[in-house]
């Protein structure tokens, strides 16, 4: 009866049987471990290109950030009225408020905000505020001249209400809306950005 002879097949570090185990374990383990090595480095490094791809992918494009600032002209806005201003992909509110609203903000008391903030501290001027018009609980544009506010902003995806200067009055917004960078470079010009 013959006996096949696998010699051929067999790893090296197996091929004697004199020889013990622990004294050929190490060949054996890097002889396993090198490609599992080798595959996880590749893994690591097309990890970071699909991140890198991915986030670079969400950045600003070059049209946005060419629209860094936008010039607004205050003397088309009647007052009482919002203007709706796209700046960096984002909707803005131009909000020429009158007398009576102005008067209505300041009498609020700011204890019973949720976001705490005097009218005073909400715009340059206090007949025009200035507003990004993105709600801050999900992200959702409120729809300017309406809610339980005379004159505010309702968010119409959760029920959110803000008043004229922006500041939250009810439902599940945890903030006030934000207030981009501006400047009234004279009476009727407004730079945004």
């Amino acid at each position: 009866m013959r006996v096949p002879d696998f010699d051929d097949y067999r790893k090296e570090s197996t091929k004697y049987p004199e020889r013990r185990n622990r004294d050929t374990a190490d060949d054996r383990k890097l002889e396993a471990y090198a490609p599992t090595f080798v595959a996880s480095v590749a893994g690591v490094y097309a990890a970071k290109t699909v991140v890198t791809q991915l986030l670079s992918s969400m950045a600003a494009s070059k049209d946005v950030l060419a629209a860094a600032k936008t010039e607004v002209d205050l003397s088309n806005i009647p007052e009482g009225k919002v203007q709706v201003i796209k700046w960096q992909g984002r909707p803005v509110f131009v909000y020429h408020r009158s007398q009576e609203l102005i008067d209505q903000e300041r009498a609020m008391d700011v204890g019973q905000l949720r976001d705490p903030q005097p009218d005073e501290a909400r715009s340059q001027r206090p007949d025009w505020v200035i507003l990004i018009g993105i709600c801050t609980h999900l992200g959702c544009v409120p729809i300017p001249n309406a809610g339980s506010v005379p004159g505010g902003f309702f968010c119409p995806c959760h029920g959110s209400h803000f008043d004229t200067a922006g500041r939250v009055r009810k439902g599940p917004a945890p903030k006030n809306l934000e207030i981009p960078p501006y400047e009234f470079t004279d009476d009727t010009s407004l730079v945004i950005g």
